[in-house]
């Protein structure tokens, strides 16, 4: 893919730009949002990465200038504004997904690869649903039968990850790859300590039980 990164922090935006071409992508940075308006303008990118707050023109007032003029390409805003009301402002901007600062590099991967893809089928994805149970994206809200589960940040990335291979078995080396961005074994429990919380969290005081270990395997979501 061709990625643009439009962010001005020089350090974030080299460490940004590094991971994806590592990862296999085509990128481009830009500065500002002037320097990233004038590139994304031209076109021939997948997806856009755009930090909300930037000198001469922030994130948000460029993606709207962009979809004033046609420009479709998908776009993931970048913030350290995580409230329900931030989010909110850059989707009806024009934005395609959110990600608050500080994320883990492997969920940015994924979010980049998904908006790609979704721009391939023509449509966004914004709610994951298993059974009874659903995940807002763009909320970052989770709900069971319709009551409410307060995840942390952690945990909402654990589930998610699970939502997206629900009914398949995932084993303990694709989570701390995907969730955890761990390309090696720490030795700890750490996956135990996150599966055991999330499962208190989505399973107690409702009959069925979704989350289940799988022996010598790993874990499987099931409606």
């Amino acid at each position: 893919m061709r990625l643009l990164i439009v962010e001005d922090d020089a350090e974030a935006s080299e460490a940004m730009a590094r991971g994806l071409t590592e990862a296999g992508h085509e990128v481009l940075a830009a500065p500002d949002g002037e320097a990233g308006f004038a590139a994304a303008h031209k076109g021939g990118f997948d997806v856009l990465i755009v930090d909300r707050m930037m000198p001469k023109l922030d994130g948000v007032s460029m993606v709207e200038m962009l979809r004033k003029e046609g420009e479709q390409t998908p776009v993931l805003f970048l913030s350290a504004l995580g409230e329900i009301s931030h989010r909110v402002e850059g989707l009806k901007a024009g934005g395609d997904d959110y990600l608050v600062k500080p994320y883990a590099f492997a969920e940015l991967i994924a979010r980049v690869e998904a908006l790609a893809r979704r721009r391939e089928t023509g449509s966004v994805q914004t709610l994951l649903r298993v059974g009874d149970l659903e995940m807002d994206l763009i909320g970052r809200e989770v709900r069971r039968k319709g009551q409410e589960i307060d995840l942390q940040p952690r945990e909402f990335q654990l589930l998610e990850f699970l939502m997206r291979h629900a009914g398949q078995s995932v084993t303990r080396t694709m989570l701390l790859e995907r969730v955890w961005e761990y390309h090696f074994d720490p030795q700890t429990n750490v996956i135990d300590v996150h599966i055991s919380r999330l499962r208190s969290k989505i399973d107690k005081g409702f009959e069925r039980p979704m989350l289940q270990t799988v022996r010598g395997a790993g874990y499987r979501l099931d409606a």
